[in-house]
């Protein structure tokens, strides 16, 4: 699990650090730290999150380890299935 305030210092490093981890494969969903939530990267959920409660995974067996659980809007499937679980 990767804190996105780890990441850099300033806004402009953070992102710059981000786009390279995801381009290298390395972070593939993001989770909000607060609901212990994991999504895609492009979940609208995910787009209001505040800084500081942003983490980012590289797959979802490193989210679920972490207790976090899948996003009911754009992870229906797999959300259905922790549901059913828990």
């Amino acid at each position: 699990m990767i804190f996105h305030l780890n990441l850099g210092a300033d806004p402009d490093e953070r992102k710059k650090q981000l786009s390279s981890l995801i381009r290298a494969g390395k972070i593939k969903l993001g989770g909000y730290k607060k609901n212990k939530i994991y999504g895609l990267l492009n979940c609208a959920s995910g787009k209001s999150m505040k800084v500081e409660n942003r983490v980012f995974f590289k797959d979802e067996n490193e989210a679920l380890q972490s207790g976090y659980r899948p996003c009911a809007r754009c992870l229906r499937e797999a959300y259905k299935i922790w549901k059913s679980a828990h």
